[in-house]
């Protein structure tokens, strides 16, 4: 046979079975296997922790007002709080997040520590700048960013910190600084001279700088308005945090994962120079503990504060770290027994680290306030 017709006999069964395949019902394909998710670890509080936070809560609860706990372990991550995540008015907490915002600038090339600055009388703001008593006595201060950091946190002088503000770009800036390092929880808000005018019903006017001006201004708002701009601000802070929010970026910057190990040094040791709030977390610090930490102090209306704060980093003899936030948003209580609630937390963190296997108990007696 002539090879075409080989090829036509050996050809045709094949497309007869192509045809015969086409034709049949087709099938939808079999699911691929879905893959099981795996499981999230839970972690399984232990006596302890169950303790520390029923301890807490009664911290919490034995002073009246809105009160906002939260402990963050820096080396394990774990947190325990007492309304972690509602937000509470910062007041001048908020002036870590401008000096983090002015040393990322400096890891980035952006700022030099030892750059000149001169503060005028423009630059002053209002309520605690002890700078302002140098720019009255000489007519300008001139100095450097470092010392204004120095200044802006271990004494919490308004018009340092407004200054770095501006410097690094305003509270647009810090936000930025925020997003960039997955912060959450934490928001900054404006300036002090701005925060501090809105709260009190007043725009700013530079001659508030001076003197009692803006005390007489504030004297002569309606009790009207300045109920609504002091309810207004504690409804929605400005200025606004959450207690993890905020331990929880400490102990990210103790764990050096903020800033360069040059500027996360730096910042640590000006908190552990902190002068202000003696009598509030650091009043409770056990011997051979210490704690780098900052303040925050709001405006009165009729009786009540709003916002009176104290976070840091606490650490124990062998070096184990943790981060603290106590918040007030609001209350009426006497100054002593907010800072006796303070080191209350100071003195069960303590307790706890001892309970988790501190080799060495510490003597948790807090100090006696003034």
């Amino acid at each position: 046979m002539a090879a075409p017709y080989r090829f036509l006999f050996i050809l045709l069964p094949v497309l007869a079975l192509a045809v015969i395949v086409v034709s049949l019902p087709r099938r939808a394909p079999a699911p691929e296997p879905q893959a099981m998710p795996t499981p999230d670890l839970v972690h399984i509080p232990t006596e302890a922790e169950r303790r520390f936070e029923q301890e807490l809560e009664e911290i919490a609860a034995s002073l009246e007002g809105t009160v906002g706990i939260a402990v963050t372990d820096v080396e394990t991550g774990r947190s325990y709080a007492i309304r972690g995540d509602d937000w509470f008015p910062q007041q001048s907490v908020s002036k870590l997040w401008v000096a983090l915002t002015a040393l990322d600038e400096v890891d980035q090339g952006r700022l030099e520590l030892d750059e000149g600055v001169v503060i005028g009388p423009k630059d002053l703001t209002l309520f605690h700048q002890p700078i302002r008593d140098l720019v009255r006595a000489r007519g300008s201060f001139r100095t450097d960013y470092a010392d204004l950091i120095q200044r802006a946190i271990t004494h919490s002088d308004n018009t340092a910190n407004d200054r770095i503000l501006r410097r690094v770009g305003g509270a647009e800036a810090v936000e930025d600084f925020f997003a960039a390092k997955k912060i959450t929880g934490v928001r900054f808000g404006a300036d002090e001279r701005s925060k501090q005018s809105a709260i009190a019903g007043l725009r700013w006017d530079q001659a508030y700088s001076v003197g009692n001006t803006f005390f007489d201004a504030r004297d002569l708002v309606p009790d009207a308005a300045r109920r609504a701009a002091f309810e207004g601000y504690l409804a929605d802070p400005v200025d606004g945090a959450m207690p993890l929010g905020i331990t929880r970026a400490l102990a990210r910057l103790a764990r050096g994962e903020l800033l360069s190990p040059a500027s996360t040094a730096l910042i640590l040791a000006t908190l552990n120079a902190t002068r202000s709030g003696p009598q509030r977390l650091k009043g409770g610090v056990p011997p051979g503990w210490s704690i780098g930490h900052k303040t925050g102090t709001g405006q009165f209306f009729d009786g009540e504060q709003s916002g009176y704060n104290d976070i840091g980093i606490l650490t124990s003899p062998d070096g184990h770290r943790y981060a603290l936030a106590v918040m007030i948003g609001r209350t009426r209580e006497p100054t002593l027994e907010r800072m006796r609630m303070m080191q209350a937390v100071t003195v069960a963190t303590a307790r706890f680290d001892l309970e988790n296997g501190s080799r060495e108990p510490p003597e948790v007696v807090p100090q006696p306030a003034a």
